[in-house]
This record gives structure tokens, C-alpha cells and sequence, in this order.
């Protein structure tokens, strides 16, 4: 917070008081996300004791591809999973909750057996670094998981519910930029591009306070779960006081909220596995436990799931 303090008027505290978020992490120039998604990706094979071979399909939650047709293929060839289809799904903040639920689908159905999940996203290539109000939400990040087929009994997924409504788009996007192009004969194409992300603060905290607890409540009510049953809360990390909001709705306790907002900031579909092997490695959260877990973003689309690990 104290560097961004150096190129726009804002502070640690002014930062820190609104959102939660304390520092981030910001790819160099020569970084790729394939780069990022390969070792987070490698990561999750190794805990899961599962070879490259061994996996199925690729899921990698993104927005922000280093290609624009995509770049799970470069990271299933930078994992050495030749056995793998590979493909991108973008879903922006609630693309990793989306990517593990279309995962569940394709396991359930027999389809495959062995699934890596990516979340990873660079938001910090696409801001105004000039806007106060946004520059200082977003870092860039990578986080997966590897899902094996299992007895219906023993199925980690408990429930779901995914939603979105595109009249509220406008309150959260990065559009695209064309550059009229003389095509000859009186035609005009256009090259394309893109800006930078805009956003109405306002209008996404009120969409995310109000769809989080409402999602997450349909669920737990659809399956006879009680709130004292929910052992952790794991939101993406966009901001504290929506974490805050969402637990005290839901009659939670701030104590049973996975957060990890101040060291990485808003890191879109990167934030909820990130948060989750962070909790997991350190023990925090331990086999058996039963979780709430929900992404929300741009779309606006936003979702949840209950998980026991």
C-alpha cells in the first residue's frame, strides 16, 4: 500500500480500512499466467499424489489468458498431461467456483475420472493504475485443485447453485476498444483491443451483500444444513467488510471466515483456491469439515457450494 502511495493519492490506512487488503502481488512483465498456472497446477498434482498422466480434462478459471484464444493448452503441455483436453472457462471472479462445478459435472457423468481445476487471473494488466478507486483492489495469482472420481457416497460436493444477470454488466466489466480500419471500397472494419476494468463500487458492494447470503442461505436451507454446522466460510476475497456482511447474515462468526485479502488482494478467480491450500497447508482447515463457499463478480454472475473435505 505504501508503494502505491508513491504514483497515486491514497495511503496504507485509506487503502486498509475499506477493503482489508494490505499488499498484492503483481506479475513482471516477463511473467505469464501460464507460468503461474503451471506451478499452482503442479502444486495440486503433487498433493494429490497424481500423476500428469493420470489427468483427464484441464479446467483453468480465467479471464485474463496470456492468449486470447486461450492458454490452458499451454499450461496442460507445460504440465506434461498429453492425456489431457484442456480448455479456458470464463466466469471473471466466480470463475473458479464455476470451473469446479462444471469439473463435478463431467466426473458424476463418467465422462472423466481425474480433473485439475485452475483459477488465475492478472487483473493488475487491465487496471488504470492512475484510478485510486480500482488499482488498489487487484493482484495477480493462481490456485488449483485436482478432483478424482469417487463412491456417490463419498462425493466432496454436496450442493451448488450458479446465477448471473446481465443487467447489472455494467456495474462491473472491461469492454472492449475498436480502431476503425479502411478496409477499401468504402468498407471499415476495425482492430481490436481492450481498456481498462470500470467499476460502480457502489452498486457491486450492494449486488455482493445482498446475492452472497441469499445464494448461500438457499443452499444450506436446500440441504437441511444448520449454520452452526458450517465449520468455514470462504468467499472470493474481494473485500473485508462484504466477508464480514455475508457471515453475520448467514449467523456466522467472523472466526469461522478463511481470509487471506491482506497479503493478496483481489485476485478474481485466483482468490478462492489460493485461500483454501493456504487454510489447508497451515491445518486451519482439516478433513471432514463442512464448507460454505461462494464467487461472485462481473456478468454479474455469482454462486455457491457447500464442500466437505
Amino acid at each position: 500500500n505504501d508503494d502505491l502511495a508513491e504514483i497515486v493519492e491514497t495511503s496504507d490506512e485509506w487503502i486498509s480500512q475499506r477493503t482489508g487488503i494490505r499488499r498484492r502481488h503483481v506479475l513482471k512483465p516477463d511473467e505469464t499466467l501460464a507460468s503461474i498456472s503451471v506451478s499452482a497446477a503442479q502444486k495440486a498434482l503433487d498433493a494429490a499424489k497424481m500423476s500428469p498422466e493420470e489427468v483427464d480434462l484441464i479446467l483453468l478459471a480465467t479471464s485474463t489468458p496470456d492468449d486470447m484464444f486461450g492458454c490452458a493448452t499451454h499450461v496442460a503441455a507445460g504440465l506434461g498431461c498429453k492425456n489431457a483436453v484442456a480448455f479456458d472457462l470464463t466466469a471473471a471472479c466466480s470463475g473458479f467456483l464455476f470451473a469446479m462445478v462444471t469439473a463435478a459435472q463431467y466426473i458424476r457423468g463418467g465422462t472423466y475420472k481425474n480433473v485439475l481445476v485452475i483459477g488465475a487471473d492478472a487483473l493488475s494488466r487491465w487496471v488504470d493504475w492512475t484510478d485510486r478507486t480500482v488499482c488498489v483492489l487487484f493482484g495477480d495469482g493462481a490456485g488449483a485443485v485436482a478432483l478424482r472420481a469417487t463412491d456417490p457416497e463419498n462425493d466432496a460436493l454436496i450442493g451448488f447453485e450458479m446465477r448471473s444477470d446481465g443487467t447489472g454488466a455494467c456495474n462491473l466489466g472491461l469492454e472492449s476498444k475498436l480502431e476503425p480500419v479502411n478496409l477499401g471500397g468504402g468498407n471499415t472494419g476495425a482492430n481490436g483491443g481492450y481498456g481498462v476494468i470500470g467499476m460502480n463500487g457502489k452498486e457491486v458492494f450492494r449486488f455482493a451483500t445482498t446475492r452472497v447470503p441469499e445464494v448461500l442461505s438457499t443452499l444450506i436451507q436446500r440441504h437441511n444444513v444448520e449454520p452452526e454446522e458450517i465449520d468455514w466460510l470462504l468467499l472470493h476475497q474481494a473485500n473485508e467488510r462484504i466477508m464480514n456482511s455475508a457471515a453475520k447474515r448467514l449467523g456466522l462468526p467472523k472466526e469461522k471466515i478463511i481470509c487471506n485479502l491482506a497479503e493478496y488482494g483481489n485476485t478474481s478467480a485466483a482468490s478462492i483456491p489460493l485461500a483454501l491450500d493456504e487454510a489447508v497447508r497451515k491445518g486451519q482447515v482439516k478433513p471432514g469439515q463442512l464448507l460454505a463457499t461462494a464467487g461472485f463478480g462481473a456478468g454479474l454472475s455469482w454462486g455457491g457450494m457447500l464442500i466437505r473435505l
